[in-house]
């Protein structure tokens, strides 16, 4: 639809943050020393933030750009307001089966930890920091999602590549699926996850073989679908458990 929205011109911008604190749809982020508006959905294009810019590098636009989405704006203050406190992150059940109830691990690495891996006799631990995993089960939108590097990843690679969980699910948020196997195809959820929520980051890891494509593919078209411009790679993990490719 077609709609006013703030435009922040970067060049202009001085990185005060000011903006940021008038916003009250908490639209406005910092990243790199300069404002972006976060997700347009979040920006009712009021344009309380504009009088908080000394450097006048903020303006109201009309474009097309996704309605105001005031559900997705409270979830985002609840999130917030709980980082801030430091209570734990509730995660309501969303589905008739129990295992699709959503939870977030945390895996914070104490001292004790980083010396212990440097033992041969310590033991492996997991890295998996949500459930569920499976695509099919996974919402669209969640706390845990928020500034998530993103692992989309065929079930076999996990069984293939011994150290998964060390290279890869470490400090990702995991999506696994296998395009032979499932009915339908993952391109819209996908799409959905990535444009609905703030994604820093992709990885794709897909076996060798060529059913694989399809998860690959799906992946590739979601991001560019999202219209969002983020860092990302693909890696083909071999039968025999070896990296082939990393892009």
């Amino acid at each position: 639809m077609i709609r006013k929205i703030v435009k922040i011109d970067e060049e202009k911008c001085t990185g005060c943050g000011l903006c940021a604190s008038a916003c009250h749809e908490n639209a406005i982020v910092m990243e790199n020393g300069k404002a972006h508006l976060l997700r347009d959905d979040f920006c009712d294009g009021f344009g309380d933030c504009l009088p908080a810019c000394p450097a006048n590098a903020i303006t109201i636009e009309e474009r097309e750009s996704a309605e105001y989405n005031p559900a997705a704006v409270e979830m985002r203050k609840q999130i917030l307001a709980q980082q801030a406190s430091g209570a734990p992150m509730a995660h309501p059940h969303t589905g008739g089966c129990p295992g699709s109830a959503m939870h977030t691990f945390n895996r914070v690495q104490t001292s004790c930890d980083s010396e212990n891996e440097s033992s041969e006799k310590t033991a492996v631990k997991s890295e998996l920091m949500q459930w569920p995993v499976q695509i099919k089960l996974l919402p669209v939108q969640a706390p845990f999602y928020e500034n998530a590097n993103l692992l989309i990843a065929a079930d076999c690679t996990a069984y293939a590549y011994a150290a998964f969980h060390r290279d890869f699910i470490k400090n990702h948020i995991t999506l696994v699926g296998c395009p032979k196997l499932d009915e339908g195809d993952y391109t819209e959820k996908l799409t959905a996850i990535i444009s609905q929520n703030n994604i820093k980051s992709l990885t794709i890891v897909r076996m060798e073989v060529p059913c694989c494509g399809g998860l690959e593919r799906a992946a590739t078209d979601a991001l560019k679908a999202s219209g969002k411009f983020l860092p990302w790679r693909i890696v083909v993990i071999s039968r025999d458990g070896e990296i082939l490719e990393s892009d």
